[in-house]
């Protein structure tokens, strides 16, 4: 053979190994970030290459995803036993199978220091955990940043002094639907959680003005606060919210006792972007007008419900408001008269959602 053919030959061969090498790894890491955790996984058994390929890559192995899957108590406790997952950062259970304490009290006696770099945990709609369950999992996520635990009617406020003693920096608390909390929680996250940014208490029917003050005095740098379906705060709460100069996202549906008086403090949250005051029955013009005025960046409002509310707010809003709201519900507000669809966009310019009252349809 002809030695310039050897040597186009050599280069050839050159060249596949390092597109083996070099360029084949990291198109895989860059789509496998893209895969689900089951293709992810099924990629590991293709070749013993390939498993190499994978393993070497530890950001390829942060997540674990057992939402909704049958027997993820086992199948936790037995990913978390190997070394790919000994730094991972984000679980995910919402609505797993048969996750129970005695899963959650293996993970700290067997899989410890596999937890010991977890941000993120989602326990929502596992009813079988108690207290114990939480205590044993808290005890060993010392990171822990990001902590939901939707729809769980065991749980205490037990569990949350075990978070609030064992995970010190928790800056995303998901209690919704947890029935048996009191304004204890709320008094222990305020002391413990300063820098608190996102707060979910849907539901959490045990609470009073007491305990949701407390958070308002304490969490300043609350950016979300969801207080849905909560009809015993009353204004001497809900003016405290005018605390909250970082708040971008509120939830008031159903806010039964709200006055335009309380919604007029709100409307000091000049941040806001997202305003939920669906079914709130006492609100006027008087509380949308102020909100018009003093939050002129709203890109969400609900009005759903609300029969005291007329056209007048709706001047208000567009006069303040039109450069930014995209969504807007006044379904069921009477006193709103009906508009064209050329007559809504001339209110407000930039809406791309579906604006209703019993009339109004665009």
């Amino acid at each position: 053979m002809p030695a310039k053919d050897l040597k186009m030959e050599e280069a050839e061969a050159e060249a596949e190994v390092t597109w083996k090498r070099e360029t084949i790894p990291k198109v895989l890491k860059i789509v496998s970030t893209r895969l689900p955790q089951r293709d992810l996984i099924s990629l590991l058994l293709v070749s013993p290459w390939l498993h190499r390929t994978l393993l070497s890559h530890p950001s390829l192995w942060l997540v674990l995803d057992f939402s909704q899957m049958g027997n993820a108590g086992n199948r936790l406790v037995a990913a978390l036993s190997l070394p790919r997952y000994h730094h991972v950062k984000h679980i995910n259970l919402e609505f797993a199978h048969d996750i129970e304490d005695k899963h959650l009290e293996l993970l700290k006696s067997k899989c410890l220091d596999s937890l010991q770099n977890l941000e993120s945990l989602n326990l929502n709609g596992c009813q079988k955990i108690s207290d114990k369950g939480i205590e044993a999992i808290t005890s060993v996520c010392p990171i822990l940043k990001v902590f939901s635990i939707y729809w769980n009617v065991r749980i205490t406020d037990m569990s949350i002094e075990h978070l609030v003693k064992n995970c010190k920096h928790v800056t995303d608390l998901n209690l919704s639907g947890c029935k048996k909390i009191s304004d204890k929680s709320l008094q222990l996250v305020a002391e413990n959680y300063p820098k608190l940014e996102f707060l979910n208490l849907t539901r959490c029917i045990n609470l009073t003005d007491h305990g949701l003050q407390q958070i308002l005095f304490k969490c300043s740098f609350l950016q979300s606060l969801n207080i849905y379906a909560l009809s015993s705060f009353t204004d001497e709460a809900y003016r405290r919210i005018s605390l909250l100069t970082y708040l971008k996202f509120l939830d008031l549906c159903g806010a039964q006792n709200l006055s335009d008086d309380g919604l007029s403090c709100i409307a000091k949250c000049v941040n806001l972007v997202s305003l939920n005051l669906t079914w709130c029955v006492r609100v006027t013009d008087e509380g949308v007008i102020a909100i018009a005025q003093g939050c002129t960046s709203l890109e969400f409002l609900s009005l759903f419900g609300i029969v005291g509310v007329t056209d007048k707010c709706l001047e208000a809003l567009s006069s303040s408001c039109s450069n930014t709201i995209t969504t807007l519900d006044v379904n069921g507000c009477i006193g709103i008269k009906r508009r064209s669809h050329d007559e809504l966009l001339h209110l407000f310019p930039h809406l791309n959602y579906k604006i209703c009252s019993n009339d109004i349809v665009l």
